[in-house]
């Protein structure tokens, strides 16, 4: 039987994995982990890698935290009253080069004394500039992951991806999307095992895709206009993940520690007033793809 130990070392090991592989791509930053606890229980080992070759800055996070469930999670996600265990990696690299997109994923697992269990995460990508053939990759290896488990998962978990980082005060999306999935459960003849592997396949699917962008992109020229742009996409990313991410939420409102939350912030990020790219140019052009309903595969 599937323990909750036993997720969290998986965790703890998929984190090890990913930097090792994130540090050999960038070739020249390492981690710098730095161990927490939690006062109502748990703890976790945050890592952050800064003034890389091709990362600015980037965090890999593992966390096991378990406690007394606090009140606002109950009445959001209408629970009744038991104790909680959350485990989990969640990952943010900010690049330097605005050629090589923004990545995010998280995986986590949480469970009540009370029975109830779930799994949830995704994986998604915002590039600075979209730029369509690296659009398809990104959606095609998640396709494939999708499809060894479910054939319902590319399709349902792409549309949820679509829908949850969608950034409504500015009606654009954060970037190209990918999965998004939650609460998920046992549910017909799918049980906790199978939950399970398809969770720890879209884990070890992080590290492949995001070293083939550092490797493709990172030497790509860019001027300073470029660069001004990937800090105005930036300020995108902040707005979201303050005012719209559950993650950051569940985190603040458990207690967890707010410099491991907010690592997914980026070191620098701009706002100017009521910018408007010229038109046909390829910043406008990239605003143009960020919308729901994108058929990458289809292309």
């Amino acid at each position: 039987m599937l323990t909750k130990g036993q997720i969290s070392e998986w965790f703890k090991d998929l984190q090890d994995s990913i930097c090792r592989a994130i540090e050999q791509a960038d070739g020249k930053a390492v981690f710098q982990e730095d161990l927490w606890t939690r006062e109502g229980g748990g703890g976790g080992r945050s890592r952050i890698i800064q003034e890389g070759k091709v990362i600015e800055k980037g965090g890999v996070n593992f966390s096991a935290v378990y406690g007394e469930t606090p009140e606002t999670i109950l009445r959001a996600l209408k629970l009744e009253k038991a104790d909680f265990f959350a485990t989990g990696v969640s990952i943010v690299m900010h690049p330097k080069n605005p050629y090589v997109p923004i990545i995010h994923m998280n995986v986590r697992y949480f469970e009540m004394t009370n029975g109830i269990w779930w799994f949830g995460g995704g994986i998604d990508l915002t590039p600075h500039y979209v730029e369509p053939t690296d659009a398809v990759f990104f959606h095609e290896t998640l396709q494939a992951v999708c499809d060894k488990h479910q054939p319902h998962y590319y399709p349902k978990f792409k549309a949820w991806a679509d829908d949850y980082f969608y950034i409504k005060h500015r009606k654009e999306t954060r970037g190209i999307g990918g999965i998004f999935f939650d609460h998920l459960a046992d549910e017909g003849s799918i049980d906790k095992a199978q939950r399970w592997a398809f969770v720890q396949e879209v884990g070890n699917a992080f590290a492949p895709i995001y070293t083939y962008y550092m490797n493709k992109n990172k030497n790509l020229p860019y001027t300073p206009k470029e660069k001004e742009w990937q800090f105005l996409r930036r300020g995108r990313y902040v707005e979201f993940n303050l005012v719209y991410d559950k993650g950051t939420k569940f985190g603040l409102d458990t207690d967890g520690r707010t410099e491991s939350i907010l690592m997914s912030l980026p070191p620098q990020a701009n706002w100017v007033y009521n910018f408007q790219p010229k038109p046909q140019s390829k910043e406008a052009e990239t605003l143009g793809w960020l919308r729901k309903g994108v058929d990458w595969v289809g292309k």
